[in-house]
C-alpha cells in the first residue's frame, strides 16, 4: 500500500513537472519533442530496470556507461555497411542478429566479471564495478582505435531499432516496455526476484534461508551488462554511430533515476514501476533544460539537487519512525 502510495505521488510529480516545463518552454509539449523524450528515456530506461535489480541486492554498477559504448562499437564493427579507419572495424561482417548477440555477449561478460569479483573475490561492488568502468572504457578505446564507427549504408533492420515506429510508438519504447514488463515479471512472480529483496534486506539471513546469494548476485550482473549492451545498441541504431565516448555519466543519470523512483541504495525495497517514473522524471527535467538553452552547469546542479531532495526526504520520513521504534524497544 505504501509503495502505491508513493508512486502514485510520483506520477503526480511528473505530471506537474510537464505542466510547468509545457509554460516554460513553448514547443515542450509538441509531438516531436514528446517523442524524442520517450525515445531517448526509454534506452536509458532500459539500463535501469536492470539497475533497479541490482540496487536491490544492496550493490552498485558504474561501469553501464562503459559497457553500453564497448556492445555499440562491437555490433556496429561487425555489421555490413559499418567502416571505420581502424582494422577491427574491416576484419568481419555478420548478419544483423548475429552481430547484436555478439554485441550483448561481450556487454553479458563484462557483468559476468563484475559478478564473479564481488561474489569470488569479495571485491565491494562500487570499487569493482569503479575499476571495471575505466576498464571497459579503455577496452572500447583499444578496439575502436578512438575512431568513431559510421554506416554507409546503415542496414535496413538495425535502424529500425533505434529509428522505426510500430505504429505509432518509437522502436526504443516498445523494448523498453517489453524490459519493464520482464522485470515487474521477475521481482513478483519468481523465486529469483523475490530473492533479491531478501538478499537486499539481511544477507545473512537470506543464506540461512537456503537463497542461493551468490549465484543470483552474479546473475544479477549478467543481466545489468546486457541491459547496458542493448541500450548502447538501440542508441548506435539511432544515432548511425558508434564511439567510444558513447554513454559517458549514463551511469549517473541511471542511478539517479532509480534511486528518485523509489528503490533504497542500502537495498531491500523499490519497484520497476518506481523506476519508470523516475527516469521520466529526469527526462522530462533534461529535456526542458536543454530547451532552455541553460548552460552545462546548470544542468549538473539542477539534477543533483533533484538527487539530493529526493534521497533527503525519504531519509526525513524513515528517520523518525526508526526513533520511535528505537525510544520503544528502551
Amino acid at each position: 500500500m505504501q509503495r502505491r502510495k508513493d508512486n502514485l505521488r510520483l506520477l503526480a510529480a511528473l505530471f506537474l513537472l510537464t505542466g510547468l516545463m509545457s509554460l516554460l518552454v513553448p514547443n515542450f509539449l509538441t509531438r516531436g519533442n514528446l517523442l524524442d523524450i520517450i525515445r531517448l528515456n526509454s534506452i536509458k530506461g532500459m539500463m535501469s530496470i536492470a539497475m533497479t535489480l541490482v540496487l536491490l541486492t544492496g550493490g552498485i554498477d558504474l561501469s553501464v556507461g562503459s559497457t553500453f559504448a564497448l556492445s555499440g562499437a562491437v555490433t556496429a564493427s561487425l555489421l555490413v555497411g559499418g567502416y571505420s579507419d581502424y582494422i577491427t572495424s574491416n576484419l568481419f561482417k555478420c548478419p544483423v542478429i548475429a552481430a547484436i548477440a555478439l554485441g550483448l555477449l561481450a556487454a553479458g561478460c563484462i557483468g559476468l566479471v563484475n559478478g564473479l569479483m564481488i561474489t569470488k573475490l569479495k571485491v565491494e561492488p562500487f570499487i569493482a564495478t569503479l575499476a571495471m568502468m575505466i576498464f571497459a572504457r579503455g577496452l572500447t578505446y583499444l578496439y575502436t582505435g578512438g575512431y568513431p564507427i559510421n554506416f554507409q549504408p546503415i542496414p535496413k533492420h538495425f535502424a529500425w531499432l533505434g529509428k522505426g515506429y510500430a505504429g505509432f510508438i518509437p522502436a526504443p519504447a516498445i523494448l523498453f516496455i517489453l524490459v519493464a514488463l520482464a522485470g515487474g515479471w521477475l521481482l513478483k512472480y519468481t523465486a529469483y526476484g523475490r530473492s533479491l529483496f531478501a538478499v537486499g534486506g539481511n544477507r545473512e539471513t537470506a543464506e540461512l534461508s537456503g537463497i542461493a546469494v551468490e549465484k543470483n548476485i552474479c546473475l544479477t550482473y549478467v543481466l545489468m551488462g546486457m541491459m547496458s549492451g542493448l541500450a548502447g545498441i538501440v542508441m548506435t541504431a539511432r544515432v548511425a554511430s558508434a564511439s567510444a565516448v558513447a554513454g559517458e555519466a549514463y551511469e549517473m543519470d541511471v542511478i539517479a533515476g532509480v534511486v528518485l523512483g523509489g528503490t533504497l541504495q542500502s537495498g531491500g525495497k523499490g519497484s520497476v514501476l518506481g523506476t519508470v517514473i523516475g527516469i521520466f522524471i529526469f527526462g522530462v527535467i533534461e529535456n526542458g533544460m536543454n530547451m532552455m538553452g541553460l548552460p552545462t552547469y546548470y544542468k549538473l546542479l539542477i539534477k543533483g539537487l533533484v538527487v539530493i531532495l529526493a534521497v533527503g526526504g525519504k531519509y526525513l520520513h524513515v528517520r523518525p519512525a526508526q526513533k520511535k521504534k528505537g525510544g520503544a524497544a528502551k
